[in-house]
C-alpha cells in the first residue's frame, strides 16, 4: 500500500517538465543516458541530474550492464503505481510528449536497422558465432527435455535465425512455423526446412513483437537466443504468452549475466544476459509462471553460462489480448 510520503515524494520529483517528460518515455522503453539526451536534446549532465531525482524518488531504476547503464520504471511498489496513475492522465496530445516519442521512434529504428545489417552481414556464419558458448547440442537436449516428448498440435519458433531449433523441435508436432523480421535468415532457414523434408513446417517473416495469430494459437512456443538482441524483451514474453494456449508451454534459452562487452559492441547484443529474477517477472507481467530452470555454464572461464526456463500460464491467466492479423 502507498505511503502518503511516498506519494508526496513522487509528486515532488515529477514536478518539472523535463522530469515529466523522462518518465512519459520510460513508460514506453528503457534507454541510455545516450538515448535519453538523442531525444530530450538537453545536455548530458542536466539529464543525469533529472535521472538521479527520479530514482532518488524511487519512479525509475538504474541497471548497469557492462560499460552501459540503462534506466527503467521501477519494476513494483508505490512508485510504480504512481507511474501507472500519472501515465493515465498524462496528455499525450501535447506537442512536446509527441515530439519525443516521434523521436524514440527513431532511436528504435536505428537500433533495428543496426541489427539487422549484422544480420545480413553474419547470417551465414550465425551458426559458428553461437559456438561462443557451452555446446550447442548440450543447450538443444535441454529445450528438448523441457519442451516435452509430445507430439503438440502446434509449434511455434520466434526468431528463428537458421530454423536450426526449428528443425529440432518440429517432428514433435502437427503444424511448425518459424517466424523472423530477417530475410537472409529465412532465407537460410527456410533451405534447412527444405534440406530436412518437414512437411509439417513454414518459415515465414514476422514480427515478434506483433504475431499474425490469434490467441491461444500454439501448444509450445520456443525462444532460443532471441531475447538478448532485443530492445524490450518482456514485450516479446507478453506477446508470446498472448499466442499461447492455456496448457502450453513456453522455453526460453538465452545468457546468464555476463560482462563481455565486446559482444555488444562487435555483434549487436543489446542486453548482457538475464538473471532468474527478471525473466520471472516478465513471465508474471504476462500471465505465466516458472515452472523449470535448468543452468548450463561453459566450461571455459570466459566462456558464458546459458540458462533455459520453462514457463506455463499461471493458474488465474492475465495475459494481454489484442485482434490478430490475418495468419
Amino acid at each position: 500500500m502507498a505511503s502518503l510520503d511516498g506519494v508526496l515524494a513522487g509528486l515532488k520529483a515529477v514536478a518539472e517538465v523535463t522530469r515529466l517528460r523522462l518518465l512519459a518515455l520510460f513508460t514506453k522503453a528503457e534507454l541510455t543516458v545516450t538515448e535519453v539526451t538523442q531525444i530530450l536534446r538537453q545536455s548530458q549532465p542536466r539529464i543525469s541530474r533529472h535521472l538521479k531525482l527520479l530514482c532518488d524518488a524511487g519512479l525509475i531504476e538504474r541497471a548497469k550492464e557492462g560499460s552501459w547503464v540503462f534506466y527503467r520504471l521501477v519494476e513494483e511498489g508505490e512508485g510504480r503505481l504512481l507511474v501507472q496513475k500519472l501515465s493515465e492522465i498524462l496528455p499525450w496530445s501535447d506537442a512536446a510528449l509527441c515530439r519525443d516519442l516521434e523521436r524514440l521512434d527513431a532511436v528504435r529504428r536505428q537500433r533495428h536497422a543496426e541489427a539487422q545489417d549484422y544480420f545480413a552481414a553474419n547470417a551465414a556464419e550465425w551458426d559458428r558465432l553461437r559456438a561462443l558458448h557451452v555446446a550447442e547440442e548440450q543447450v538443444e537436449n535441454v529445450v528438448l527435455d523441457l519442451a516435452g516428448a509430445g507430439p503438440v498440435a502446434s509449434y511455434l519458433d520466434l526468431g528463428t535465425g537458421t530454423g536450426r531449433i526449428l528443425e529440432l523441435v518440429s517432428p514433435r508436432a502437427s503444424r511448425a512455423v518459424g517466424v523472423d523480421v530477417n530475410s537472409e535468415m529465412l532465407g537460410l532457414a527456410r533451405a534447412r526446412v527444405e534440406r530436412a523434408a518437414l512437411p509439417n513446417v513454414q518459415v515465414r517473416r514476422a514480427d515478434l513483437f506483433h504475431l499474425p495469430y490469434a490467441d491461444d494459437s500454439f501448444d509450445l512456443i520456443t525462444v532460443h537466443q532471441v531475447l538478448h538482441y532485443l530492445e524490450d524483451p518482456p514485450a516479446a514474453v507478453i506477446e508470446a504468452a498472448r499466442v499461447l494456449k492455456p496448457n502450453g508451454k513456453l522455453v526460453i534459452a538465452d545468457f546468464a549475466p555476463h560482462g563481455l562487452e565486446f559482444l555488444r559492441v562487435d555483434h549487436r547484443h543489446r542486453r548482457l544476459g538475464f538473471g532468474d529474477k527478471e525473466v520471472a517477472h516478465w513471465c508474471k507481467a504476462a500471465g505465466l509462471s516458472l515452472a523449470a530452470t535448468r543452468v548450463l555454464p561453459c566450461e571455459t572461464q570466459s566462456g558464458l553460462t546459458v540458462v533455459v526456463w520453462l514457463a506455463v500460464p499461471a493458474a488465474v491467466p492475465h495475459r494481454r489480448s489484442k485482434p490478430a492479423e490475418a495468419a
